[in-house]
């Protein structure tokens, strides 16, 4: 068996033209739809990419494996603890490549900067060959795709392998080459997004909403500063102009990286190994694009960042069926199980959907809940029409505690009808409630690492930010904003107390100074 898995970051289904969007984006991709398997409803367990990641290769969800945040405790694998062994539970067959080279027999081979780029490096686990391109995921298309046509010219007539290719053009900043220009510049935008849209957007708060599409890291702020080295890339988004860039920008990035997997695809057929090739597209998560107000990030539990594409070509299966069952990326690893007829590992916390693959049975779950724990803190139950999302910790984006959108008829999550309906909320709150039960009951005696991000002053994306954003805020002509952000997030402003201290404070040094 020869396997292919095309991890495409950041890439959103809204924007591939497979998945209905207006502009041919993905025509090579749009080819293996035709002749495998389209899922309408998949999701990643948790978001952004490193979380995304580790639970796809550990196949735990975030709350099982630990790791949900970018940086601080919880941005690591949680210990195995007293019972690990010489060799861990990835290295034994419980991490997807390992799994696939001890049951499978397969030679494992990633091209990849990923586990460098976060320091995540049980990502390893389990591959025979491992090539980083270098650039910490800052990689173009061009960077990638000649490492990968060499792989392919010296080994793809050998049997039984599995090779796993990142790609990074559609994740910000975008970066398709200037020499490739704009197939899409006499093509209109989306239709929703309009100019009342885009007058909505501009009363948002926080990274990533059209004021301040970029963050400084060095200097922990929010700017709408731009990069030579980024022209595609806009510092924020007050015109149409600006606009265009930025949905232009993503789109040129999508297509230029969907060009370069047909040189691959041209030269797997070369090789006379295409019609017995299975290939697996998806990535770690989609994009906001204007979804809740941000733009060119990937920041929140929604259907914008959490809706993945998922694409599966195997040969003598199904072939140019749409399912539209509820699936998470980590029920992957016991579908291959099931489809190479080998027993799963009792440790993953996915759910087989193979007979999609078989014959397009459904076989989707009843329910999904999402975490996002890098850029705000959010916790989202996806059932039937609805998508309903808990927050935590607003990333400074002012967000409601609780959302809840009916995605059938608001795709682009633009009417909070939480108030209107709170029986659903009740009901996503029972769902994200047995979902926790059932899932703490599998991490053991571990705490939740959603709280431990909380604990430790929230997502590592935000985390020390506002008292610089408080300033930018004041600078811009937007600081009636900064009162309900500083009431929100006073753990950010640690030298000033609560009020109630201060009074007391006031009060015992009063009580000292008369000797009492």
């Amino acid at each position: 068996m020869r396997m292919l898995f095309l991890d495409l970051d950041a890439l959103s289904p809204e924007h591939m033209s497979c998945y209905g969007y207006h502009r041919s984006t993905t025509p090579n991709i749009d080819r293996i739809a035709e002749e495998g398997i389209r899922f309408n409803n998949y999701y990643t367990s948790d978001a952004p990419c490193a979380p995304s990641r580790t639970a796809l290769m550990t196949g735990q969800f975030g709350l099982v494996n630990g790791l949900v945040n970018h940086g601080g405790a919880a941005g690591d694998l949680r210990q195995e603890g007293k019972s690990r062994e010489l060799m861990g539970r990835l290295s034994t067959g419980g991490a997807l490549p390992s799994y696939l080279q001890l049951a499978a027999d397969l030679h494992t081979v990633l091209i990849s900067p990923f586990a460098q780029r976060h320091s995540t490096f049980s990502f390893y686990a389990g591959f025979n060959e491992i090539i980083n391109t270098g650039k910490y995921g800052n990689e173009s298309a061009e960077d990638v795709t000649p490492t990968a046509l060499d792989w392919i010219s010296r080994n793809a007539k050998k049997e039984d392998w599995f090779l796993y290719i990142n790609y990074w053009d559609a994740h910000t900043p975008y970066r398709a080459p200037e020499s490739f220009g704009n197939p899409f510049e006499q093509e209109p935008l989306p239709e929703w997004l309009t100019d009342e849209v885009l007058e909505q957007h501009k009363q948002k708060v926080g990274s990533h909403s059209v004021h301040e599409l970029t963050i400084n890291f060095r200097e922990k702020k929010y700017t709408n500063e731009t990069s030579p080295s980024f022209p595609r890339h806009p510092g924020d988004i007050l015109n149409r102009d600006s606009l265009r860039q930025m949905i232009d920008g993503y789109d040129c990035g999508i297509r230029y990286m969907d060009e370069q997997l047909g040189l691959l695809f041209k030269a797997l057929e070369e090789q006379g190994v295409w019609d017995e090739l299975m290939i697996v597209i998806s990535a770690d998560h989609g994009e906001n694009m204007g979804q809740l107000g941000l733009y060119g990030e990937h920041a929140t539990a929604d259907q914008a960042t959490c809706r993945l594409p998922m694409i599966i070509r195997w040969p003598g299966m199904k072939q140019g069926h749409v399912d539209e069952g509820l699936h998470y990326h980590l029920d992957l690893l016991p579908t291959l199980a099931d489809m190479l007829e080998l027993p799963p590992v009792p440790e993953w916390n996915g759910i087989s959907y193979a007979p999609a693959l078989r014959g397009g049975a459904e076989c989707g779950r009843e329910y999904l809940v999402v975490s996002q724990c890098a850029h705000v803190v959010q916790r989202s139950v996806r059932f039937g029409d609805w998508l309903y999302i808990r927050t935590y910790h607003d990333g400074f984006h002012l967000f409601d505690k609780e959302m809840l959108f009916n995605v059938a008829e608001d795709p682009y999550e633009q009417h909070n009808v939480a108030a209107r309906h709170r029986e659903l909320c009740l009901q996503a709150v029972y769902y994200l409630n047995e979902w926790h039960d059932e899932t703490m009951r599998k991490a053991g005696d571990a705490a939740d690492p959603l709280w431990t991000v909380i604990h430790e002053g929230g997502p590592f994306h935000a985390r020390g930010y506002l008292p610089g954003y408080v300033q930018r805020l004041e600078e811009t002509g937007r600081g009636e904003h900064i009162e309900e952000l500083v009431r929100r997030h006073p753990q950010e402003f640690p030298s000033q107390p609560h009020p109630v201290h201060a009074m007391l404070r006031g009060k015992l040094s009063g009580k000292m100074s008369k000797g009492t």
